[in-house]
């Protein structure tokens, strides 16, 4: 089987990691990931904050492409890339007009006919068939995850339809628990851990990630898991600094949910390059037996 892939900019740089994993996980499953060819940035946070037309005409020259790819649907792991695929798909199928004038100036067309999948949308799909189960060879009982689907996996600036809840998702706990873990309930799992703003107002998203940290702690988590490379980074990358100014003490790894779904399937943590993070991934894992 295959689906159309788009990786976007974050999975062939800072979570190149995550690129791998998603492959050697699909794979395992029976699906080829397809990489759509010669695709672009879709723009991201700095389009849409800047100009309201590349928004939507840098995801649809991605769009045209995956349209005439000849596959029926496309994954994208990045929730903001995945929000800023979906949106314009809407945003062109609403405003005849506007996708006249973009299509215009592309090779290829965007005409809507590309399922735009998230990653967990697909992977849910897959727990519900049994299909994760079915190549799955450990348990991760023990890992008590805080599902962290971040601010924009559910939200957007348009009525788009989506698979799940807005406000309380429900598809990366069906997928922990199909292999073992037990994910806990907590109030943070939508929150914002401030992107792309850890860089030019750091305080703001220091205290925003603080407050995510302090309620996974306090629930008993001990691991964050998410699908959105962002949410990823900065809770990895600055964990060890909003600790230190908070007084949080404990500190948890922050799996991307291939991670968690390739130690089900046996994968080793080389192969997954878990030695990539910095809040270490590996203590919990051996505790637990799993590696």
């Amino acid at each position: 089987m295959e689906i159309a892939y788009y990786p976007g900019c974050s999975l062939h740089a800072s979570s190149e990691l995550y690129d791998i994993q998603s492959r050697m996980v699909f794979r395992r499953m029976g699906v080829e990931l397809k990489e759509i060819e010669d695709w672009n940035c879709c723009g991201a946070t700095s389009a849409g904050k800047t100009d309201d037309f590349l928004a939507i005409a840098l995801p649809a020259r991605n769009l045209g492409i995956a349209d005439a790819s000849g596959l029926a649907e496309i994954v994208i792991p990045c929730s903001s890339c995945y929000s800023r695929m979906i949106v314009s798909q809407k945003k062109l199928a609403d405003d005849p007009g506007l996708k006249n004038t973009i299509n215009a100036e592309l090779i290829k067309k965007a005409e809507g006919k590309i399922k735009i999948s998230s990653i967990l949308e697909v992977l849910v799909s897959k727990a519900n068939s049994g299909e994760i189960a079915e190549k799955s060879i450990k348990n991760l009982e023990g890992i008590k995850p805080a599902c962290y689907y971040g601010c924009l996996l559910t939200r957007f600036p348009c009525d788009v339809e989506i698979p799940d809840s807005v406000e309380n998702p429900q598809g990366m706990e069906i997928v922990c628990k199909i292999i073992g873990a037990q994910p806990i309930d907590w109030s943070y799992k939508t929150d914002c851990c401030g992107a792309s703003a850890v860089i030019n107002d750091t305080d703001t998203s220091l205290l925003l990630m603080s407050r995510i940290l302090h309620d996974a702690v306090a629930r008993g988590a001990n691991c964050f898991v998410t699908t959105c490379p962002m949410c990823q980074l900065n809770m990895d990358a600055y964990q060890e600094q909003v600790g230190e100014k908070y007084g949080i003490q404990k500190r948890l790894p922050v799996y991307f949910i291939t991670e968690l779904l390739g130690i089900a399937m046996g994968f080793s943590p080389n192969e997954m390059q878990l030695d990539r993070h910095f809040i270490d991934p590996f203590g919990l894992l051996t505790e637990l037996k799993l590696i």
